[in-house]
């Protein structure tokens, strides 16, 4: 199945509005800021930036191709996927917008950082920056699961990419966070503006992303479940 660039633009794009939505953003800040007050230096702290965006860009795509074999590699869902999936397509992306305007509500169990994982990071230094990517990309918020696994694993699925598009979506996922370590590393001393402004293109962004779902998701409903169109 041809994969076309409008899905890896948006397995690309899903990645970053994952990262910059309100809970993976407070939760990226905390852990590069945390270790970055362990180690002090500046080549330091990009260091672990760097191995904590390498840590969440993995996790994701490991997960993400697991999930996607998973999927393909059975024969009843397979064919499920070939037959009937455009048809749950449009109600499934109406939900995903719902969820990132808020009319939806998701709640799962949330994932703190325990003493032992604290004293395992502080213990390994430098390289306790990806262990923290890794459990943190994990670590899944309502919006950021709602993004990863109704909307990225039915896309990359569909598209037959077990590999390429959740691997683009830890890619999008690592890119704000690798920009924070540079922030960090710079000085914190104007770093709050940034994220004023991130915080601000986040809202505007995740709500255009959700009516650009809604609206896709309205027009596949009308066409390939009630056939109207």
């Amino acid at each position: 199945m041809e994969l076309g660039g409008a899905a890896v633009i948006t397995a690309f794009w899903l990645g970053i509005l994952t990262s910059i939505s309100p809970c993976p953003l407070a939760t990226n800040i905390a852990a590069v800021s945390y270790v970055g007050r362990q180690l002090g230096s500046t080549r330091a702290i990009l260091l672990a930036g760097g191995l904590y965006t390498l840590g969440r860009a993995l996790a994701y795509a490991v997960l993400g191709a697991a999930g996607v074999w998973s999927l393909m590699s059975v024969v009843a869902v397979s064919g499920f996927l070939q037959g009937t999936f455009h048809r749950l397509l449009g109600p499934l992306l109406i939900a995903v917008g719902l969820l990132l305007l808020g009319l939806v509500k998701l709640r799962l169990p949330g994932m703190g950082v325990s003493q032992g994982l604290q004293r395992r990071v502080d213990q390994w230094g430098v390289w306790g920056a990806g262990l923290l990517g890794v459990v943190f990309a994990l670590s899944f918020c309502p919006v950021s699961a709602g993004l990863f696994f109704a909307s990225l694993l039915p896309l990359a699925a569909d598209r037959g990419s077990p590999l390429l598009l959740p691997t683009l979506f830890g890619f999008g996922t690592a890119l704000p966070v690798a920009a924070f370590a540079v922030l960090l590393a710079a000085g914190a001393g104007w770093m709050g503006r940034v994220l004023d402004r991130v915080q601000a293109f986040e809202r505007w962004a995740r709500r255009v992303t959700a009516l650009v779902f809604i609206t896709v998701g309205v027009y596949e409903t009308l066409r390939f479940t009630f056939y109207l169109i």
